[in-house]
């Protein structure tokens, strides 16, 4: 039997489908550190850091989205990613990015008593703009715009 040459992939946000189609290979940032999975990958469950996804198409393309938490599952030739957020790169405002970024950086310091909740909360939204920014600059990178 012959083996297969794609996966059945599917990313899944609260509020969308982000993107469901067969590619090549996907890679993501798990807690345990970055993974790429291929077709016939062992099955898998992991938990998702913030950061950047990059999928290559059946095409050879590459598609770079970021990534703020969530899970992937891995079975038989199919990847199912359910995620807090994920955009794709060419949807992200780079600049509007970069101003949460530094707010949530600014509000950190301007603290002076917090509880670790809210710490936890403002670090989480510190790395979800940084995903954001790096999945921009991956895909200017690999599309070559400026």
């Amino acid at each position: 039997m012959p083996e297969q040459k794609t996966i059945k992939f599917e990313i899944v946000t609260p509020e969308r489908i982000v993107m469901k189609e067969q590619v090549v290979q996907v890679s993501v940032p798990t807690k345990q550190g970055e993974i790429t999975v291929l077709p016939s990958h062992i099955p898998l469950v992991a938990g998702l850091m913030s950061g950047v996804i990059e999928i290559v198409k059946e095409d050879g393309n590459s598609e770079i989205m970021s990534v703020s938490g969530g899970f992937i599952e891995v079975s038989k030739n199919k990847v199912v990613i359910l995620a807090d957020t994920a955009e794709r790169a060419e949807e992200i405002d780079m600049a509007k990015a970069e101003e949460a970024r530094e707010r949530a950086k600014k509000t950190i310091k301007e603290l002076r008593h917090f509880d670790r909740e809210r710490f936890a909360n403002i670090n989480a939204l510190i790395a979800k703009e940084m995903a954001r920014s790096r999945a921009v600059k991956r895909w200017k990178k690999i599309k070559k715009v400026d």
